[in-house]
């Protein structure tokens, strides 16, 4: 009887064990489902059309690049670095920073300077180069890295952008006499000697170093990215013919590593992701080089831009996604040159609304959304800046920095006429 009543417990206790395990797998699967469309909007991209009428205009991209650009402007130190993030509504500077992004700023100026030039954008990058070069150190082998105030060791990211933003500058700029512009192009060989001295024998990056110049930790695909734009634009831009190699062999490398391996591990990989915008603005520089072995790099970029958007789901992200959009719009321009015209108006579409939509998150911008309407300002510390979130008061000076490079590029090919 004793024995009876034991197994009988026993398998009482089995049966709600099983309950209970099968009640918290449903309530995680409820919870991820929700998250999932907190984060999405819906579990499944949203289909893309190849038939939209644009609503975003010229006359809109132009108000908005004006703004972005007074915002940048603004918002520079008098030391030469930018404030990084400011609360307009509280009207609070965050005490926060990022060498990265304070670099990424500064070839955000060198971007608008190269579509638009300014005597006043001149002068600012001037000022922001001079900052980072004080913060330089210059080794006995003639390279040169960002020891960054207040920070422990260098990204390799700092130095790739630093790097562009002299690239984009001296390609462009009417205003560098003959001694200056000498003296940027040894300043520029100098990081990217570094630069180089940072490269493993796979052909990716470390992602840090130390500040007494060598490389460590593991490589990151946004960093990678970076760099190979930067061995790219100076190979083609700058007559550094000996880049070319090493980034060509780079780019294989990458690709392989960020996007055929880590989409094989994850369909979304976060990878992938990071990767995604350095990647094609890398593939578009290779794909309209005319260099041997760059073919696949059109239809790379193109297939990259569709996964961003059939399986990233970029267009139903509730966070700014222009950084996506400056890969989109190249893939696009890459498809429409190669005759595909059904990708080509793919990506248009999906740039149009995109970008509409994160147009409408810019303070003092052409089509203000309603959190931006009941928060009105003129503070110039605000003018210009561009939310990442549609209801967070929170200016960052690398999302208007992105969003500003979406912007150009968007009227270079999309909104040219």
């Amino acid at each position: 009887m004793n024995s009876t009543k034991h197994r009988t417990v026993t398998l009482i206790g089995i049966i709600l064990i099983l309950l209970s395990a099968i009640t918290i797998s449903m309530v995680l699967h409820i919870q991820k489902k929700k998250s999932d469309e907190r984060l999405y909007g819906t579990t499944r991209c949203a289909r893309v059309s190849r038939n939209c009428k644009k609503v975003l205009t010229r006359r809109m991209l132009d108000h908005s690049l004006a703004r972005g650009t007074q915002f940048l402007l603004n918002n520079q130190k008098p030391e030469g670095n930018f404030n990084y993030e400011y609360n307009f509504i509280l009207r609070k500077m965050k005490n926060d920073d990022n060498q990265v992004r304070q670099a990424g700023a500064l070839w955000g100026l060198a971007l608008i300077y190269n579509d638009t030039p300014q005597q006043k954008l001149a002068t600012a990058f001037k000022k922001g180069f001079a900052f980072f070069k004080k913060h330089s150190r210059k080794g006995i082998d003639k390279r040169r890295w960002v020891v960054y105030p207040g920070d422990r060791a260098g990204h390799t990211g700092t130095i790739a952008l630093l790097s562009l933003a002299i690239i984009d500058f001296l390609r462009s700029s009417p205003a560098v006499g003959k001694k200056m512009y000498e003296e940027l192009q040894n300043d520029l060989a100098e990081y990217i000697a570094f630069l180089l001295s940072l490269r493993r024998s796979d052909g990716l990056f470390h992602r840090f170093y130390s500040f007494d110049g060598s490389g460590f930790g593991k490589t990151s695909s946004y960093y990678n990215g970076e760099t190979l734009l930067t061995l790219i634009k100076a190979a083609r831009y700058l007559d550094r013919k000996d880049l070319i190699p090493i980034a060509l062999e780079s780019a294989a490398a990458m690709h392989r590593e960020h996007v055929e391996e880590a989409l094989r591990a994850d369909p979304d990989s976060r990878h992938t992701k990071g990767y995604f915008q350095w990647g094609i603005m890398s593939y578009f520089e290779l794909a309209t080089s005319g260099w041997e072995g760059t073919e696949p790099y059109a239809d790379r970029a193109i297939a990259l831009a569709d996964w961003m958007i059939e399986v990233h789901c970029t267009l139903q992200r509730t966070r700014n996604t222009a950084y996506a959009h400056e890969g989109i719009i190249l893939a696009g321009e890459l498809a429409r040159r190669k005759g595909n015209r059904d990708m080509a108006a793919k990506f248009s579409c999906a740039v149009d609304s995109g970008l509409l939509r994160m147009t409408s998150w810019q303070v003092g911008g052409p089509i203000p959304n309603a959190f931006l309407r009941r928060n009105e300002t003129s503070d110039p510390l605000a003018v210009g800046g561009v939310l990442n979130h549609r209801r967070e008061p929170f200016l960052r000076i690398d999302v208007t920095q992105h969003q500003m490079h979406a912007v150009i590029l968007a009227r270079r090919y999309l909104y040219n006429l």
